[in-house]
């Protein structure tokens, strides 16, 4: 074989195999960013979405996942979402306050406990109109709510009991109105900076303290730098899979069934996995030096309690929390 038909061999060799490469790619593709580690037992739940979509779908949607906040803060991807783009987040309810007010009450204090009753408000029929209203108000679609994180503690290098000890002490929290006014509602002088820059912060002396469930403190290494952990358990942070309204609309119908089926599946697998993961890290974070503390959550309850209606949220309050106690 001369030297021009070899040629001419591996060159269409090469374009067969883009063009199988090609005819296997999918229809449509989802970028799927979160704050968290790919340590967090929460990324498990992710990883199992990225695999039943893709096995669900027959191959025509593929998700790909973005730890670290990869694709920039939670904000940030929210306004990408808003303007039609593939990507989705992992988000709280805090943050999607300001396109729909209601759902800035997940994120208020002492709502629920635990998973259970949390998840029951996320998958009802109330949650649903929330959604639709969401859909058509702001452009966001949410694929499932039921992704938990656990409930968040206080992170320091003072001791903590009651309130007023947290008096003067800058905390990192998120921006969301519910969040800042809790933290200040409790004590301490909020003070919002994205996830990613509260280790330095911490170790700069930028803020003296943060409040986080358990496994983001050992994924972002926060145990290096903090001394307490403060069980107040102040919020049960739920959070949901948020991505664009624009897109979600573009699929086939039996595309958006898939995807909000397996974000609800994906989202108990993570949220158990999270559950599971508890004990494990509370002997970790004391193996390395952390003191772990339970203290009386009552006076905190307290202090937090007008939170509901500086808000707005007073009559919610009530109905959600007999809802999460059914």
């Amino acid at each position: 074989m001369s030297f021009s038909a070899i040629s001419k061999t591996i060159l269409a060799g090469a374009v067969a195999s883009l063009l199988g490469s090609a005819a296997m790619a999918a229809d449509y593709t989802l970028s799927i960013n979160t704050a968290l580690a790919t340590s967090d037992p929460l990324y498990k739940g992710l990883e199992a979405f990225q695999a039943n979509v893709l096995d669900a779908s027959d191959g025509r949607i593929e998700v790909k996942l973005f730890p670290n906040s990869q694709l920039g803060p939670d904000e940030d991807v929210l306004e990408q979402a808003r303007a039609g783009a593939p990507v989705a987040v992992i988000v709280d309810g805090g943050r999607l306050a300001v396109f729909q007010k209601e759902l800035g009450v997940l994120g208020a204090p002492f709502l629920a406990s635990g998973y259970e009753g949390i998840r029951k408000v996320v998958t009802s029929d109330l949650f649903e109109e929330w959604v639709k209203k969401l859909h058509d108000s702001s452009g966001h679609q949410i694929l499932s709510f039921n992704w938990w994180q656990g409930e968040r503690h206080l992170l320091t290098n003072k001791e903590i009991n009651v309130p007023a000890d947290l008096n003067g002490i800058r905390m990192r929290t998120p921006g969301a109105p519910v969040w800042t006014g809790t933290i200040a509602a409790m004590g301490a002088t909020p003070t919002p900076m994205p996830w990613g820059e509260v280790y330095s912060a911490l170790s700069a002396n930028v803020i003296d303290a943060a409040e986080a469930q358990l496994p983001a403190i050992v994924g972002a290494k926060l145990d290096e730098v903090i001394k307490y952990v403060t069980k107040t358990g102040h919020i049960n942070l739920i959070t949901g899979m948020v991505t664009s309204a624009m897109w979600f609309d573009s699929l086939p119908a039996d595309l958006q069934t898939v995807l909000r089926e397996e974000a609800l599946k994906a989202g108990d697998i993570a949220s158990y996995g999270t559950l599971k993961s508890f004990e494990g890290i509370e002997k970790q974070l004391k193996d390395e030096g952390v003191e772990v503390r339970e203290v009386d959550v009552t006076p905190f309850k307290e202090a937090t309690a007008k939170v509901y209606d500086d808000l707005g949220y007073g009559d919610l309050r009530d109905t959600l929390r007999a809802m999460a106690a059914e």
